[in-house]
């Protein structure tokens, strides 16, 4: 895990150029475009358990060669250097290494972090001339994702391509059905339910942040932006592609139900969110261990049709002129990631820098954050009114090594 140092959005049409037509489930090393005529040096930050298998796909996609890695802890990037290849005097280590990677001469780097930090490790890369490859959720408040919103604006002046990498929108079903919809498909959109359930997420005790940052983020609000943001913000990206932009207010409810807390985190958050022409959706998200299956949908009524998106399950539009019976996601764990890795590759070498997922995850992250402090405040709070607060998530960062 590798830290950082100190310091109206229009809403995108999602681009899922790399999904094919049918369900097709591929290995990295199908995924290739035009690799071998555009070898790309690209540096890993953030080495903990996702970045290193993330990295792998890199590797077998054939079009990178991964130079450089960092991560605040040495082990760590030690590790995933051995594993991806990475020279002993590349990998890097502390608070400030992802600096010293940058320097060190790649053309593009993956972003792997805890959330906190994604923000200003995206705009060093962007400022330093690297393509950005970054995991969501791109910001947990409201100055992040102002963060990440210039940073996506000087990444298209400077033509350089920003992808985050969200694996829902790249699978083919879904893609189809989110189509119906925009088609018509639905009607009139009368309202959206979504869901979120994950895991209970663990909070075994710590004694210092550099514990915390190697295993225990999730549990703390201001690492993590909490379970709305962290888990939901795979489905509110769906939303929002949906809809084709964010709320304008959101009011809601969170709980916490475990004995004796130890950190601030909180495992269920009830939020109705309202757009500007009276559109009403509903979330809900828990992280508790009450035998629920993992789920991250949504289901979309209109007033002539219904439609369901899914991570994982199956997906369809019933009724109305565009009923479409659909089909189950298939692995889209992985699927996902390597048609990501893919696209990236071929973003670069064909020099698109439209950049529309990562201005659409600022979208995501704001309106993830927005029903976080509207349930935590227990009050009805605008998104105008959000953003102009321009509240930070503060954390003290003194005593992590340099």
């Amino acid at each position: 895990m590798q830290l950082g140092h100190s310091t109206k959005l229009v809403r995108r049409e999602f681009l899922a150029g790399a999904a094919a037509a049918t369900v097709t489930v591929v290995k990295p090393a199908q995924v290739r475009g035009t690799a071998a005529q555009a070898a790309v040096d690209l540096g890993l930050i953030g080495c903990g358990g996702r970045g290193p298998w993330l990295g792998e796909f890199f590797r077998q996609h054939g079009g990178y060669r991964i130079r450089a890695v960092a991560d605040y802890f040495a082990d760590r990037a030690d590790a995933a250097g051995e594993k991806l290849g990475v020279e002993r005097t590349r990998r890097f280590s502390g608070r400030h290494g992802y600096l010293r990677l940058l320097e060190s001469g790649v053309q593009a780097v993956a972003v792997i972090n805890v959330p906190r930090f994604h923000p200003e490790m995206c705009q060093a890369a962007i400022e330093a001339g690297c393509h950005v490859f970054a995991a969501k959720p791109i910001a947990i408040d409201v100055p992040g994702a102002m963060r990440v919103q210039a940073a996506a604006q000087l990444a298209a002046k400077k033509k350089l391509c920003f992808l985050v990498d969200y694996q829902l929108p790249t699978d083919p079903v879904n893609i189809e059905v989110v189509k119906r919809i925009h088609e018509g498909g639905l009607g009139r959109l009368g309202h959206i339910d979504s869901i979120a359930i994950s895991p209970p997420w663990a909070e075994p005790p710590v004694q210092n942040l550099e514990q915390r940052l190697r295993s225990l983020w999730l549990t703390l609000i201001a690492l993590s932006g909490d379970v709305i943001v962290e888990n939901s913000i795979h489905i509110i990206n769906a939303v929002l592609w949906i809809t084709k932009r964010r709320p304008t207010s959101a009011i809601g409810r969170a709980r916490v139900v475990r004995p004796n807390p130890r950190d601030d985190y909180r495992e269920i958050y009830l939020v109705t969110y309202e757009f500007d022409d009276g559109l009403l959706w509903t979330h809900r998200c828990q992280s508790l261990n009450n035998q629920l299956d993992w789920a991250l949908n949504l289901t979309a009524y209109g007033d002539m049709a219904t439609a369901v998106v899914s991570y994982r399950g199956r997906s369809y539009l019933k009724g109305g002129p565009k009923h479409f019976g659909g089909g189950n996601v298939e692995s889209l764990y992985d699927q996902g990631a390597i048609r990501n890795v893919a696209t990236f590759h071929q973003n670069i070498v064909e020099g698109r820098a439209d950049n529309s997922t990562a201005l659409g995850a600022v979208d995501d992250a704001l309106t993830a954050a927005l029903g976080r402090e509207a349930a935590a405040r227990r009050c009805l709070l605008t998104m105008e009114e959000f953003i102009k607060e321009n509240k930070a998530l503060e954390l003290d960062l003194s005593g992590l090594k340099e």
